[in-house]
């Protein structure tokens, strides 16, 4: 059984370039075989540079306040980055479902993969599982793939770093 590679996978791949964006194109497609990403062509520097641009409208997604505005932003993401779903064997390790047009250049595939994943993370979990660390001194992104549902740093490093903080603040309110 060939599982289907959009979902939490994608937006975790668009969450790993935004935060430490691929400085060369071969660092662009070593990180996308990574991720388990076929990579069918061999990225140039228009990939990523497709993939930088995407990646600061992506993130707008988010940074949406709202669930609607979220949905508005992705909405137009979608249409410019995906095609109507088709099956495939290209990489023959079994037969899946590409939301793309086949033979396209990687920044491109990065664009509709990243959009269709985030698509059907966020209406598969909630359309609030996506966020920016709330630690004072963090931007992180973060695909919140919690069982709860409540993630609010991008790591366990922030959330101690951040509890400590309250921590400290409070022993020194009661101390004075």
């Amino acid at each position: 059984m060939h599982i289907n590679p959009y979902g939490t996978y994608a937006v975790h791949l668009g969450v790993g370039l935004l935060n430490a964006p691929p400085e060369s194109a071969a660092e662009l497609g070593r990180r996308c075989v990574e991720a388990g990403l076929v990579v069918d062509t061999v990225p140039g520097d228009s990939d990523l540079v497709d993939t930088i641009a995407f990646l600061a409208e992506w993130s707008t997604v988010i940074d949406a306040s709202t669930d609607e505005s979220r949905a508005e932003i992705l909405n137009g993401l979608l249409t410019r980055a995906s095609a109507y779903p088709r099956l495939t064997n290209h990489a023959g390790d079994g037969w899946h479902i590409h939301y793309r047009d086949p033979n396209i250049a990687l920044g491109s595939v990065i664009r509709a993969l990243v959009s269709v994943g985030t698509a059907l993370h966020l209406t598969g979990r909630g359309m609030s599982r996506l966020g920016r660390c709330a630690a004072e001194d963090c931007s992180t992104a973060f695909a919140d793939v919690s069982r709860t549902g409540r993630q609010r740093y991008c790591g366990t490093v922030c959330s101690n770093r951040d509890a400590v903080r309250r921590h400290r603040a409070r022993t020194a309110a009661r101390g004075r």
